[in-house]
């Protein structure tokens, strides 16, 4: 993929862009951000568990907060956790990238497209095949392993470069009212009930005063 090389696509975007690519432009273009319960105890959930350190076993050491990049796709983070599992050769050590959610699992790709973010960084970081992970839910207390496969890989670039574009655009999508508008923290800022069609609300601001006028 080709990309700015001064642009950079936090793998926190990935789930943004999935969810919804106005929600992604408006944090990541306008760094527009509201907090509410749901985001909040999601902060609080990976507050805890993403205090620096590591922890070690036989045959197993895990890293927290851990920091991730990849040169080739121009995308960067950090990890909630990553299991480094002997081989079976026991030759060496394999990352297993674990990220933490929340809630329940859903039905959609974004949990499992910024997971597989995290592999893609892991490998090239290590310079190792990085063929599983997983998600753990907190409402579930139970993980999810995830396996990377080549369609799963190919979506994760894509959505990579989706970003990089709305990135280079620097353009807030125009708002298309949908379902998930209920469930965004964003919503009060995005206003998709009276904006609908507009890029912002200051275009609707201004287009209202227009036909006012």
């Amino acid at each position: 993929m080709s990309a700015d090389c001064e642009t950079w696509v936090a793998l926190s975007a990935l789930q943004h862009l999935l969810y919804c690519e106005r929600q992604a432009a408006l944090i990541h273009v306008e760094r527009q951000w509201r907090e509410d319960v749901n985001t909040a105890s999601g902060r609080l959930l990976h507050e805890r568990v993403d205090l620096p350190g590591h922890d070690a076993r036989v045959g197993r050491r895990v890293e927290r907060a851990v920091l991730l990049g990849s040169q080739r796709l121009r995308v960067s983070g950090r990890a909630d956790m990553v299991e480094y599992q002997r081989d079976a050769k026991g030759a060496g050590w394999r990352p297993y990238p674990v990220e933490v959610k929340r809630g329940r699992r859903k039905a959609g790709e974004a949990d499992r497209v910024q997971l597989c973010a995290q592999a893609l960084c892991l490998e090239e970081m290590h310079g190792v095949d990085v063929p599983e992970g997983a998600l753990f839910y907190g409402v579930e207390h139970k993980r999810a392993a995830v396996r990377f496969d080549a369609e799963l890989r190919q979506r994760t670039e894509d959505a990579i470069a989706r970003m990089h574009e709305v990135l280079r655009r620097q353009e807030v999508p125009v708002v298309v009212r949908a379902p998930r508008c209920d469930g965004c923290s964003l919503e009060p800022l995005c206003l998709p009930g009276v904006t609908a069609g507009q890029r912002s609300a200051q275009d609707f601001l201004t287009r209202w005063m227009d036909e006012a006028g």
